[in-house]
């Protein structure tokens, strides 16, 4: 008579054990277990049209309202302290300033897109919105300076460290990058849910 192999017997048991006892579903979720959510997946990615943005079908529309303000802006040149006036009424009827400078090209993006009613500086963005990346927008900051990645594409006023010949040629102020740049000495926000 085969006798029962005793390693395999006492592992079956310990497993069938765990399975019955963990708590799982709803009731997981009563003992205080955690349940797995998966993340969303990534925010489709805009592309740039002759300089300006055109955002993906599937944004929200303060994301695809937010890429419409900042394309107003592109081509403008970079003027320190431009676009810090006051904010009133629809930014699609706002009159523009001459140029804007890095926080005023941030804050007249998300006016538009209703995530900000008043112009930042880098330092204020520092604390604005939710820490870390956004599904759709993201913020870069520090004292110093500060760029936009909404949509997967970067909303800058200086061409980074690693500049394309394109972005050598377009110039200093606000404009659309089509490479990303190092988020290195930077803190990321995002506006909640965005």
């Amino acid at each position: 008579m085969d006798r029962p192999n005793p390693t395999i017997s006492r592992a079956a048991i310990a497993a069938a054990a765990i399975a019955l006892l963990a708590p799982s579903g709803a009731a997981a979720a009563r003992s205080g277990g955690a349940t797995y959510v998966p993340p969303p997946p990534p925010a489709e990615r805009a592309k740039i049209v002759d300089g300006v943005a055109i955002p993906p079908a599937g944004a929200p529309a303060k994301v695809k309202n937010a890429i419409a303000a900042a394309n107003r802006i592109v081509r403008k040149p970079y003027v320190y302290g431009g676009g810090h006036g006051p904010y009133s009424g629809p930014w699609s009827r706002m009159s523009l300033d001459r140029g804007y400078d890095c926080s005023g090209t941030i804050s007249f993006a998300l006016y538009g897109g209703r995530f900000l009613e008043s112009p930042l500086n880098s330092s204020g963005f520092m604390g604005w919105g939710a820490s870390g990346k956004g599904r759709w927008i993201t913020v870069y900051t520090n004292p110093g300076h500060a760029y936009l990645v909404i949509g997967g594409l970067r909303l800058d006023t200086s061409v980074g460290e690693r500049p394309s010949a394109e972005d050598r040629r377009s110039g200093r102020g606000p404009r659309w990058r089509k490479y990303n740049r190092s988020p290195s000495g930077f803190i990321a926000r995002h506006p909640s849910g965005y």
